[in-house]
């Protein structure tokens, strides 16, 4: 059990790191942006790498246990950020700002399932 919790623990804190990572070259590539591209950024790879593992493990590998462990739930819900996704809808609804509320919402559930099917393609069609 312990170990399980230390692989979970050091994946969850690479993808932390992984994640700072990417939202700041987001954020310096987009501006002082008001709309959350580094958030809709992270989430939309984060899909797309887990619809890649999905078919690597389905296809390829019988990763074991401890591997999936550190790079589904360690790594990749370390990095990627629904709750962060969640504070930032509700920002913008209490601020008003509908029509950015919509899009957010709509590309991040919608582009998010895209991108593991995405992924998944792409692994099948290099394979």
């Amino acid at each position: 059990m312990l170990n399980t919790i230390l692989l979970v623990f050091l994946g969850g804190g690479a993808g932390s790191v992984a994640r700072f990572g990417m939202m700041n070259f987001i954020s310096r590539h987009t501006g002082n942006a008001s709309f959350p591209w580094h958030t809709l950024g992270v989430n939309l790879l984060g899909a797309l790498i887990i619809g890649i593992l999905m078919e690597v493990m389905a296809l390829r590998l019988a990763l074991p246990a401890p591997s999936r462990l550190f790079l589904v739930t360690g790594f990749l819900g370390g990095f990627t950020t629904f709750t962060a996704f969640s504070l930032e809808s509700a920002l913008m609804l209490e601020k008003g700002d509908y029509l950015d509320l919509a899009s957010y919402v709509a590309v991040s559930v919608l582009g998010t399932i895209a991108a593991v099917f995405l992924g998944s393609g792409i692994f099948k069609s290099i394979s």
